[in-house]
Parts: structure tokens; C-alpha cells; sequence
């Protein structure tokens, strides 16, 4: 059973805000699965890739996130919606390119009113490349990123049970 959790940030900025909140709360999920450590794709790393002919950087980005058990997908709220960068690299994928990760829809965003954009626009995004997103999404406005690490914990306390069980029943349909 792959129990690798994988932290994305579709943050334009390297080493963001949004990238410390896909890792923070990965880091809480993957202590209470008892899995190792987190992996970490910042894609302002592989921006200039991304309409390259040759791009190896990104090429292994997303084999590593099509390979994860677990991802936390991470993006800032722009203009109401996730990023380009984000949806330029999931666009590498096809339909059903997901299928078997379990994903966690995050939005780090100004204001509470857009934390509408986790569930009604990262989530189906997410569905439709195939991957299942069974946990409620996790949204922080800036102003609480000072308490994220409680944050963080009290979405994990409550969404570990509820991905151990979908990954224990991935495992039981794949003959593990």
C-alpha cells in the first residue's frame, strides 16, 4: 500500500505562504496515517516548463503526484478561482490521470467568502483527472495563518479517519 502524501502548491510565488499550508496540513495528515514524510511539489519551480517542449522538471512532478496515495492540492484565490500555474499543470494530465490519489481541495485566500473555491471549483477539477476527494476541503484566510498549525490539526484529526478507511478499501479492491 503506497501511504506517500504529497503536498502541492499552485502558488506562482517559489517558497509561498500557500506552499507552507499544503506542507503544514500534509505533514498533520500524514502523522496521524502513520506515514513518512511528506513530499513537497512547489510549482513556481517548474513554471518555465510548463509550455516547453522538453520538460523534464515537470515530466516528474506529475509522476510524482499521479504516484501519491495522498495530495493536498494547494492554491491561492485569484480572481475568485485557483491559479493558472495550477491549472496548466494538471492540465498535463488526462482525464482519469489522477485516478487512484486520494485529494484534499486547499485555498488560502483573503477573505472567508472564497472559500467556496476548494469545494465548488478545485474539488471537481480534481474529480474529473480521476482523483477521489472524500474529506470536506480545507480553506484559511490570511489572518489565520498565525493559528494554522491548530488549524491544520483539527482538519486532520478529522479527516484521517475517513482517508485511512478509503485507502484501507483501495487496498482490500486492489489485493493488497
Amino acid at each position: 500500500m503506497s501511504t506517500d502524501v504529497v503536498a502541492v502548491s499552485g502558488n506562482p510565488r517559489p517558497g509561498s505562504r500557500t506552499l507552507l499550508v499544503a506542507r503544514t496540513l500534509a505533514g498533520a495528515l500524514a502523522k496521524r496515517l502513520g506515514s513518512g514524510e511528506v513530499t513537497a511539489l512547489d510549482l513556481a519551480e517548474v513554471a518555465p516548463e510548463l509550455f516547453a517542449e522538453e520538460a523534464p522538471d515537470a515530466d516528474r512532478f506529475a509522476r510524482v503526484l499521479a504516484d501519491a496515495a495522498v495530495a493536498v492540492v494547494a492554491t491561492p484565490v485569484y480572481k475568485a478561482s485557483y491559479t493558472g500555474l495550477l491549472k496548466t499543470f494538471l492540465d498535463r494530465y488526462p482525464t482519469g490521470g489522477l485516478r487512484g490519489v486520494l485529494a484534499v481541495p486547499v485555498v488560502v485566500s483573503a477573505s472567508p467568502a472564497h472559500s467556496f473555491v476548494a469545494e465548488h471549483l478545485l474539488r471537481p477539477l480534481l474529480v474529473e483527472l480521476g482523483a477521489s476527494a472524500p474529506t470536506r476541503p480545507f480553506a484559511v484566510t490570511e489572518s489565520r495563518l498565525g493559528d494554522l498549525d491548530e488549524l491544520a490539526a483539527a482538519w486532520a484529526d478529522e479527516a484521517a479517519p475517513v482517508v485511512a478507511a478509503q485507502l484501507a478499501a483501495r487496498d482490500v479492491g486492489e489485493g493488497a
